[in-house]
């Protein structure tokens, strides 16, 4: 099968949001954009019946609606629509591994009810052997770009416990592919014995920070080399990891964190910097599956 970028689709503001989004990297990326619309009561096309009493009709109008308004946008970008009688998590899994990623849409904290969001999109992050994309409303509606800032470009989180290839190879491809400058962050909590009576005893902090950058820097380095047309800052700012994460998203065009494959005898769980950029930046988030 072709390398494609698949979206989910339920109908909400969200996935369209998310659909636009991912038609934005399909074609930067020069592959297949594949819009899925997965429900288990879908039936075999009926044919010559009134649209009344076809139990497809909102099913294939949804992917119709959206391909049409894509294909208006990206006139070059080819566009396949698939319909599956399944439901939506066991059919979003199977086709992240098919794709080189899958897009949802999100809304963070928000309660919601929508098909894709909520109770079906976290499993899928969590299992996903594929990148999983998830993007809210507000950040892929059309109209003007907005202007580059300081803050603005792909940001990328990093544990520096282990390897972490595969994420930096998301995070690099995206940056270059769009253009934008890269930004790596690593924030590290400051241990008990750094703490003094009066406040931080900065030899130990100081310590910790060269530390920290030394080893952000020899990781980043082989990246640098494989991709110099990419602009890259680093940063190890004393804070948890998850507070990095989230100060470094403000403004961002795109989070990309980590996420440890488990074992298939394990429950897949989500840690404490996913769950803090799921539900708290306001760009895109991707979260990348690595060993």
């Amino acid at each position: 099968m072709e390398p494609v970028v698949t979206v989910g689709l339920d109908g909400s503001p969200e996935s369209l949001a998310a659909a636009r989004w991912a038609a934005d990297e399909a074609e930067r990326r020069k592959l297949t954009l594949r819009l899925l619309h997965a429900w288990p009561l879908l039936v075999p096309e009926p044919t010559r019946i009134p649209a009344e009493m076809d139990q497809n009709y909102w099913a294939r109008r949804i992917v119709h609606n959206t391909r049409a308004e894509l294909q208006a946008h990206h006139p070059g970008l080819p566009v396949v629509g698939s319909l599956v009688a399944d439901d939506a998590e066991h059919a979003l899994l199977r086709a992240a591994s098919e794709s080189e990623m899958i897009v949802l849409g999100s809304r963070g904290l928000v309660p919601v009810e929508s098909y894709f969001l909520g109770d079906i999109s976290m499993p899928v992050v969590a299992r996903a052997e594929r990148p999983v994309v998830l993007v809210r409303a507000s950040t892929g509606e059309d109209g003007p770009q907005p202007t580059r800032t300081a803050t603005s470009g792909v940001v990328v989180a990093l544990k520096l416990h282990g390897p972490c290839d595969d994420l930096l190879q998301f995070a690099f491809e995206t940056a270059a592919a769009r253009g934008i400058p890269l930004r790596a962050v690593h924030g590290r909590s400051l241990p008990v014995d750094a703490y003094v009576p009066w406040g931080v005893n900065h030899d130990v902090a100081e310590e910790i920070v060269q530390d920290a950058q030394k080893l952000l820097s020899q990781t980043l380095r082989p990246w640098r080399d494989r991709y110099p047309q990419v602009d890259v800052t680093d940063s190890t700012p004393l804070v948890s990891p998850a507070k990095a994460v989230v100060r470094a998203a403000e403004g961002a065009d795109l989070l990309v964190v980590g996420r440890r494959q488990h074992h298939r005898a394990l429950a897949p769980h989500l840690g404490p910097v996913v769950q803090a950029a799921i539900h708290h930046a306001r760009c895109p988030v991707a979260v990348v599956p690595h060993d």
